[in-house]
């Protein structure tokens, strides 16, 4: 079996803070001057890319960076009471025990991402994590990756929950695996074109070890 590189977004993908930061958001909506998130709207959300979510919003482009700043720092104190996405521990630990590479690239803090692992007894199971802060998409830092990792583009398959993602691994000419348990919505990944799309995490397993 040849060895794979398999690179994880976090949020949404690995850790289940969809509701998290939907809280915070609304907890900051005031202060960065944009409307608190209902439930019905979290549904029009999930059917848009991230450009699209920001326009959206109304946000103004400058304040984002200092609006993922805040987040962070606020999840930073729910990340005792976050839960791994149900399934993906059981998942990870078959991937890594059938020989392949694990990472994660996040634009959450590496703190908040080593606290959580650590509390979930997975923090043995990843090789590397790299952060960086990105708005639209992961193009630079998956390419930052690759080039300091010295990986070739067809051993690394990334896995996302975001249209982001997608688009970032297209840029990047790495495979994506899209997965319907986070942020995005089905629809939404699908208009995208992953080469995956998966509902549960012991799919991750079966089509891994079926890429050549």
């Amino acid at each position: 079996m040849t060895q794979k590189v398999i690179i994880f977004d976090f949020d949404g993908t690995i850790a289940d803070t969809v509701d998290a930061l939907v809280t915070i958001a609304n907890g900051l909506a005031v202060e960065f001057s944009y409307a608190q998130i209902t439930s019905e709207e979290l549904v029009i959300l999930r059917n848009l890319t991230s450009r699209e979510i920001f326009k959206y919003s109304g946000i103004p482009l400058f304040k984002i960076p200092f609006l993922l700043k805040k987040v962070k720092r606020e999840l930073k104190n729910k990340i005792p009471e976050l839960k791994p996405i149900l399934g993906i521990q059981e998942a990870l630990i078959e991937l890594k025990d059938n020989g392949n590479r694990l990472g994660i690239i996040t634009s959450n803090s590496k703190g908040n991402v080593k606290e959580f692992l650590k509390i979930n007894n997975m923090d043995s199971l990843f090789e590397f994590i790299h952060t960086g802060v990105t708005i639209f998409g992961k193009t630079t830092i998956i390419n930052n990756v690759l080039r300091q990792k010295q990986l070739k583009t067809q051993e690394v398959i990334y896995v996302g929950d975001e249209t982001r993602d997608i688009e970032a691994s297209k840029k990047a000419n790495i495979r994506v695996i899209s997965v319907t348990w986070g942020f995005n919505s089905e629809e939404a990944l699908a208009k995208q074109n992953p080469d995956f799309l998966i509902d549960h995490p012991q799919e991750l397993v079966e089509v891994i070890k079926n890429i050549c």
